[in-house]
């Protein structure tokens, strides 16, 4: 439902919809006016059901979630399709895969959110099976021209919960030791402490991507376990593109981690944390993570929480946002600050003493 709403000079409210669609170029709307936003907003809703006209589809869920993800694999990198069936095949199509699409109502979704919420699923991961179910109700829409019950459907924010990290005296004791007894995990462990890059990226390097002279570290791939929709085995090593567009970077290497990277020079083809042309894959380097923090002392911590550290860091020493954001192959400025950059109570108390005034 296309529909606009804003405040006029003279106090009120207006709202215009899209009217149906006809075979012409122009768009024409209809124009609402009202005393509140709430009141126009509820005249256009009414407006649009009794004007929209509705079919009605007899395929079961399943039916057409099975069309749109034979046209939806054929876009998306395999990682992504594996994670859609997952979620489908674990939540979506248990709740609705033999309902017929046009049954599922707004109650039916607010019940499935509210079972969702009853597992403990983070509010993230709710979110994402959503999405996922709306798309597949948007290509129902076009295909099939049926009413879309996501039309009135508030989906859960998205939750990020705290990331536990390091304070400036543990990060000291990481420090000391990632250099006092150097080895391909310790390695690693500096890599994205001192460049901010994923665990997946790290586990893709390989010497090609290396180059020591200009000091460059090139992001260009990342290794993941992909969980398979059909057969044995159940899941599988990858190695895929980055994230996304802006995850393939360059990134200058630190000079304090050259002399390190130095020692385990390899061919250009093996790989950086396992030596030979086989990666090593995220889930034995964050066992190791887990392990290097044991012994020397350290609270756990979740691997990722390295690159929280780096941005962090970055920022305390003064280094502007858009860079950052770049290092860490970000598509906006805006996930660098609201995700990855964390200020310690130390830090906001040494800001306030910068407040005093008072001639010295």
């Amino acid at each position: 439902m296309q529909i606009n709403v804003y405040h006029r000079k003279d106090g009120r409210w207006e709202g215009r919809i899209r009217k149906s669609e006809k075979k012409c170029s122009k768009r024409m709307y209809r124009y609402i006016y009202g005393k509140t936003k709430e009141s126009v907003i509820s005249m256009l809703q009414e407006i649009y059901h009794k004007e929209k006209t509705f079919h009605i589809c007899d395929k079961i869920l399943s039916q057409i979630f099975e069309e749109w993800f034979t046209n939806v694999k054929q876009k998306v990198k395999i990682s992504t399709a594996c994670n859609y069936l997952m979620k489908a095949k674990k939540h979506i199509l248990p709740e609705f895969g033999e309902k017929t699409i046009s049954s599922i109502q707004k109650d039916s979704l607010y019940s499935f959110i509210k079972t969702l919420q009853s597992k403990k699923l983070s509010s993230r991961y709710i979110r994402d099976i959503l999405v996922l179910l709306s798309s597949v109700f948007k290509y129902a829409v076009n295909t099939y021209h049926i009413y879309n019950p996501f039309d009135d459907v508030v989906i859960p924010k998205k939750k990020y919960s705290d990331v536990k990290l390091l304070d400036e005296d543990e990060q000291q004791i990481l420090r000391d030791e990632l250099f006092s007894n150097p080895n391909r995990t310790t390695l690693g462990i500096a890599l994205s402490y001192y460049t901010g890059i994923r665990i997946g990226e790290l586990c893709a390097l390989q010497w090609k991507d290396i180059d020591i002279e200009k000091r460059l570290l090139t992001v260009r791939k990342t290794v993941q376990r992909i969980q398979l929709p059909y057969g044995t085995p159940k899941t599988k090593v990858i190695i895929t593109e980055p994230k996304s567009e802006s995850s393939v970077r360059v990134i200058p290497i630190p000079d304090c981690i050259i002399t390190l990277m130095k020692i385990y020079k390899g061919n250009l083809d093996d790989f950086i944390l396992s030596g030979k042309e086989k990666p090593t894959e995220p889930r034995t380097m964050q066992y190791r993570f887990n392990s290097f923090l044991k012994n020397v002392g350290l609270p756990s911590i979740h691997f990722h929480a390295l690159r929280h550290l780096f941005a962090s860091n970055c920022i305390k020493l003064g280094a502007d946002v858009k860079s950052l954001s770049e290092i860490l192959g970000h598509s906006s400025v805006e996930i660098t600050l609201n995700r990855y950059v964390h200020s310690s109570f130390e830090m906001k108390r040494e800001y306030l003493n910068r407040l005093d005034f008072r001639g010295k």
